[in-house]
């Protein structure tokens, strides 16, 4: 394992000598930094900053980082966070029936390429069971309907506090999650939390957003004669496929291609999507605001 490291996210109105004066609290308590990037939004007035530095030598003790960092950026007049690179996040994915993208993040899980760990596949349908428990996850099945959504996601919740979850990642779950379940999972004080208030769940869309949002939207692609479909990995929010953008991949198509076709191919382009999107996450490379995201990849 590479030393552990110190990660600072802040976000705060722009204005000139922040870089400076970031950059500088990190090295009057003696940290090296190894990676910093900066972003203006000049449309905002905003600055956003990642600044990772070596944890071995830094002269505050890890606890106490969290408490300066939150005094850093209320003299910034912004938003500030910290994590470490050590921490290995515990992982829920909730699935349906398709399997591709499941299987790829337990296996890039199990491969190292994902530092996170799955304890729970949760599933609307019982199919992906064998697939999830060969992987030691714990596999339950919560068929869905719209007389017991609510009682489903009540029991969804609890599952996720009994597992330690701090994240969500909906691998092809063909169900819309309400926005009570995602007030309540944010609540509920995740630990470690989501890397961004209230960004505690991500999905994979099959279609390069904000084209086809919603259901089919391969189908839809093949009566518009598309020559490139994609696909979109985001942030939930109450808005169906409208929350902030992490990951997009693309790949091209033909007047010969069918509709199965476009299925076929859409399935690397959401499995790369994905993959991609959960670990810039993982990484703490992804900071969301006014609806969008800044990602320093």
């Amino acid at each position: 394992m590479p030393p552990a490291t110190a990660i600072l996210q802040v976000i705060c109105p722009d204005r000139p000598a922040l870089v400076s004066e970031l950059s500088g609290w990190v090295a009057a308590n003696g940290g090296n930094i190894r990676h910093a990037d900066h972003h203006t939004d000049a449309g905002a007035g905003l600055f956003l900053s990642r600044i990772e530095w070596q944890l071995e030598g830094f002269g505050l003790p890890r606890a106490a980082i969290a408490p300066a960092v939150g005094a850093l950026a209320e003299r910034l007049g912004g938003e500030g966070q910290v994590h470490f690179s050590d921490e290995v996040p515990r992982v829920a994915i909730f699935v349906s029936r398709q399997e591709h993208c499941l299987v790829d993040l337990l296996w890039r899980t199990r491969a190292g390429e994902l530092p996170m760990t799955v304890p729970l596949v949760v599933s609307n349908h019982p199919h992906l069971q064998a697939t999830a428990e060969s992987f030691g996850a714990t596999f339950v099945h919560l068929p869905v309907s719209a007389a017991t959504k609510a009682e489903v996601e009540t029991e969804q919740l609890r599952l996720l506090a009994d597992h330690g979850i701090e994240l969500v990642v909906l691998a092809k779950y063909m169900q819309v999650l309400s926005g009570d379940f995602l007030a309540r999972f944010d609540a509920a004080g995740r630990p470690g939390g989501s890397g961004a208030s209230g960004h505690g769940v991500i999905n994979i869309h099959h279609s390069f957003l904000p084209a086809f949002q919603g259901a089919q939207p391969y189908h839809r692609a093949w009566e518009r004669g598309v020559k490139l479909i994609g696909a979109t990995a985001h942030y939930v929010t109450e808005e169906l496929d409208a929350g902030p953008i992490i990951e997009q991949a693309t790949v091209h198509v033909s007047h010969r291609d069918e509709v199965d076709d476009l299925i076929r191919k859409g399935r690397d382009t959401e499995r790369l999507a994905l993959a991609r999107a959960l670990r810039l996450h993982l990484r703490r490379q992804v900071m969301v605001y006014r609806g969008r995201t800044a990602v320093f990849d």
